[in-house]
């Protein structure tokens, strides 16, 4: 099998939410407003007992949305969130068994890095659009400017602690393709279902991604 090409597949999709769901209505009504705000990709984690079921109702009822899985950690999660409908699977790192497994189950999948021992490693596994976690911890925008020489012609996409007022900065790398973050479904507007403020952050990240 070859890899399925990430970068084709989220191209013009600049931010894309992480989100935890609680309950598979809750998810789906989240896929749907950050659509109607303009935001059309989103990182479901598997954090929880309903991320699978979740995952599969926005496949299903979301058109228009591409929904990935996030956390995936083994080559076993991988092939279920590919057969639960995910368009894309993220890994806050990477291993050897989960980049082949990517490429035997035909899934885009974005390894996360830190070193550039790990980048080294999934670009040789052919993989070209890259994870950089966690983004502020590890004050990822010097390193993804000391990464543009070595590694020009890899795609990343930095997520960890990102809001907001730092995303511009990050979109205006040339090398980062896009970004993860949490700001557009914060935990009291998802207890409240406040659908409403969710669509509102997604048109302000719209407008950011313009970028």
């Amino acid at each position: 099998m070859s890899v399925v090409d990430a970068r084709a597949l989220l191209r013009g999709s600049r931010i894309i939410p992480v989100y935890t769901p609680r309950s598979v209505v809750e998810a789906v009504n989240v896929a749907q407003a950050l659509l109607r705000g303009g935001i059309d990709a989103i990182e479901v984690t598997l954090r929880t007992p309903v991320a699978l079921d979740a995952i599969a109702a926005v496949a299903e009822q979301v058109p228009g949305m591409k929904v990935g899985a996030g956390t995936v950690l083994d080559v076993g999660q991988m092939r279920q969130v590919q057969r639960a409908g995910a368009s894309f699977a993220v890994s806050p790192g990477s291993s050897a068994k989960l980049l082949a497994a990517a490429r035997d189950e035909s899934m885009a999948y974005l390894p996360g890095v830190a070193t550039g021992s790990e980048v080294m490693t999934a670009v040789a596994a052919g993989f070209g659009l890259l994870k950089v976690f966690p983004a502020e911890a590890i004050n990822a925008l010097a390193l993804l400017a000391a990464w543009r020489g070595p590694f020009a012609g890899v795609s990343f996409c930095p997520t960890g602690g990102i809001d907001a007022t730092r995303a511009p900065e990050y979109l205006r790398q040339p090398n980062v393709a896009c970004l993860g973050g949490s700001w557009l479904t914060p935990a009291d507007a998802l207890a409240h279902g406040d659908w409403n403020r969710i669509e509102t952050l997604a048109r302000g990240a719209a407008a950011l991604s313009i970028v």
